[in-house]
C-alpha cells in the first residue's frame, strides 16, 4: 500500500485528489495538510467524505510527511519548490500539481510568474508529467511537475500531428475554454456566480501562464520553433475544458485520421471519435479521458482539431494520479476507471 501525503488539501485540486486516491485499490492518504484548518477533521470540511475517512488536516510538517511514501502539492506556485529537496533527500517521491517545475528555463518561469525560483537545480532532475509524451522517464523519476490543464489539452490534440510533420509550425491557433474551477477555490469577485454565470469572455489575452509551458512543450515534440496563439476563454460552467485548435496541413489532401489512430491505440486514457462526432465536455466530466475529434475546415485551408478534458481530472488531480501509478509500477488506470458522468 502506498503511503500518500497532500500539501494543499483544501483547494479543488486538493479536494479531487482525496476523492480520486479515496478509490484507489493501492493508496493511502496518511497526510493532508493545511495551516488554516490544522486539526479539523477532513469530512467535517468535505461532507462528501463524510464517514469514508478518520483523517484530520494538520498544518505542513517533516513529521507528517516523512512517513509518506509520495507527496503531492497542490498548492500555489512557490511553495512546491521549497518543500521538494528536503522530501526528495528522505527518498520521498514527488508530485507537484503546481507550477514550480514545469518550465525547464528558470528565467522564462520567473518572469511569467514573478518570483525568482530559487531550486534551480531540481530543474535538472524533474520530468515533465505527460504520460502519453513521457512515460519510460516517468517510471524512474523521484520529482514529476504535473502538466497544467490547458497544456495537456492541447498537446494531447497535436502529438501526432507534430511527430509525423504533418502541420506547418509558424502559425498554430489553440483557442481555448475552461470552467470556472480553473481559476481555483479563493474567494474572488471575477469567478463570483453573478460575474461568470450567463456569460462567456476571453481573458489573459496578452499572455497566459500556461503559454510558454505549451510552446516548451510542442518545441520539444518538434524539436524546432514552433509559432503559437494561445487564446483562453471562460465558460458558465463548472468543470472541462474544450480547445479548438487551427493548423495548416503541409499537404491538404492528407488524411490525418489513421495518424491519430496510430499514435493513440494503447494509450488508455485518449479516445479518438469517429468522422463527424465532436466532443464535449460533459462527456469526460468527472473522468481521466482526454476525446479528441479532427474536422478540415468547409474550404479545406484549415484543420480543426478539438480537445475535450475535465481541468480537475485529467488536467490535474487524475494525471498526477496516473503518474504516481506509472512511478511506482502500478497498473496505469488503477483508480482512474470511472468514466465520464451523464447528464
Amino acid at each position: 500500500m502506498i503511503k500518500v501525503g497532500i500539501i494543499g488539501g483544501t483547494g479543488y485540486t486538493g479536494i479531487e485528489l482525496l476523492r480520486i486516491l479515496h478509490g484507489h485499490p493501492n493508496a493511502d492518504v496518511v497526510s493532508i495538510s493545511s495551516r488554516s484548518l490544522d486539526g479539523k477533521r477532513v469530512d467535517e470540511v468535505f461532507p462528501s467524505l463524510k464517514n469514508q475517512t478518520d483523517l484530520c488536516f494538520s498544518s505542513p510538517s517533516a513529521e507528517e510527511t516523512k512517513k509518506c511514501d509520495v507527496v503531492f502539492f497542490a498548492t500555489p506556485h512557490g511553495v512546491a519548490m521549497e518543500g521538494a529537496s528536503e522530501l526528495l533527500s528522505e527518498g520521498i517521491k514527488v508530485i507537484d500539481l503546481g507550477a514550480d517545475f514545469r518550465i525547464s528555463d528558470n528565467k522564462v518561469w520567473s518572469e511569467w510568474y514573478g518570483m525568482d525560483h530559487t531550486k534551480t537545480d531540481l530543474l535538472k532532475e524533474v520530468v515533465y508529467g505527460l504520460p502519453e509524451n513521457y512515460r519510460d522517464e516517468i517510471k524512474s523519476a523521484n520529482l514529476v511537475a504535473n502538466p497544467g490543464c490547458y497544456p495537456t489539452s492541447v498537446q494531447l490534440a497535436l502529438k501526432p500531428l507534430i511527430e509525423n510533420e504533418l502541420i506547418h509550425l509558424d502559425n498554430i491557433i489553440a483557442d481555448c475554454k475552461s470552467g470556472v474551477s480553473g481559476a481555483g477555490r479563493g474567494a474572488n469577485q471575477a469567478t463570483l456566480l453573478c460575474e461568470t454565470s450567463e456569460t462567456f469572455k476571453a481573458y489573459a489575452v496578452g499572455g497566459h501562464r500556461h503559454y510558454p509551458e505549451i510552446k516548451q512543450e510542442l518545441e520539444n515534440m518538434a524539436g524546432q520553433k514552433v509559432g503559437l496563439t494561445f487564446i483562453p476563454h471562460l465558460t458558465p460552467m463548472i468543470r472541462g475544458i474544450h480547445s479548438t485548435i487551427y493548423v495548416d496541413l503541409i499537404d491538404k489532401n492528407t488524411d490525418v485520421l489513421p495518424y491519430f489512430l496510430k499514435t493513440y491505440s494503447n494509450e488508455p486514457f485518449v479516445t479518438i471519435l469517429s468522422e463527424g462526432e465532436f466532443p464535449e465536455t460533459r462527456s469526460v466530466k468527472s473522468s481521466n479521458f482526454c476525446q479528441i475529434a479532427i474536422q478540415k475546415s468547409a474550404d479545406n485551408e484549415k484543420l480543426v482539431i478539438m480537445s475535450v478534458i475535465d481541468n480537475l481530472v485529467k488536467g490535474a488531480s487524475g494525471q498526477a494520479v496516473q503518474n504516481m501509478n506509472i512511478m511506482f509500477g502500478l497498473e496505469e488506470t488503477m483508480g482512474l476507471e470511472s468514466i465520464g458522468l451523464l447528464p
